[in-house]
């Protein structure tokens, strides 16, 4: 799991400390860019998700990944409805694109595992994604979001995926067995 959470650790970490030319921090975002941060970090847990799908036989691997899967998935509706009440488009920024580059990076590395490997490295990534993830939008985006309305969205999907995150620890010890 350290190298795992080193990993996420690691990426967020890069975000902060871009050239003075993106001297922004997740504290600095707009509530559409945050937006778009949300939507690509879940769009990220579903291919990991998928990626667990095709290559675990493991029913715990499997069930959580189904699991990202269907919430993932309707948090990014929820979303995107919002932003249609709202009339609003999300606005692309240095950390979606980060966080997206980072993913297919992680990507890679996983899809080269098979077997017991896999499932392990798979849920210490689940877990440390959670973790950096689920600290993000609690202490940087949730304080920082104007919009009632989307910010109500974020505190219950902050909801989901700290269960996620327990579910992801619990998962962790079990592939360890």
């Amino acid at each position: 799991m350290k190298i795992t959470m080193l990993h996420a650790v690691a990426l967020l970490g890069a975000v902060l400390v871009q050239g003075p030319a993106e001297a922004e921090s997740p504290a600095d975002l707009n509530d559409l860019q945050i937006a778009h941060v949300a939507y690509v970090a879940d769009t990220i847990d579903i291919r990991y998700a998928h990626l667990a799908l095709a290559l675990s036989q493991t029913p715990e691997i499997r069930d959580f990944a189904q699991t990202m899967i269907r919430d993932h998935s309707a948090v990014n509706e929820q979303a995107l409805a919002l932003l249609k009440k709202l009339n609003a488009e999300p606005q692309d920024n240095f950390l979606s694109q980060s966080l997206a580059q980072g993913a297919d990076e992680k990507i890679d590395e996983l899809s080269r595992l098979r077997g017991p490997a896999f499932d392990a490295a798979y849920a210490e990534n689940e877990l440390a994604y959670h973790q950096a993830v689920n600290d993000l939008v609690e202490n940087a985006f949730i304080p920082n979001i104007e919009n009632a309305e989307v910010k109500t969205l974020f505190e219950a999907g902050l909801k989901i995926f700290q269960a996620h995150q327990q579910h992801a620890s619990a998962m962790v010890e079990q592939v360890k067995q």
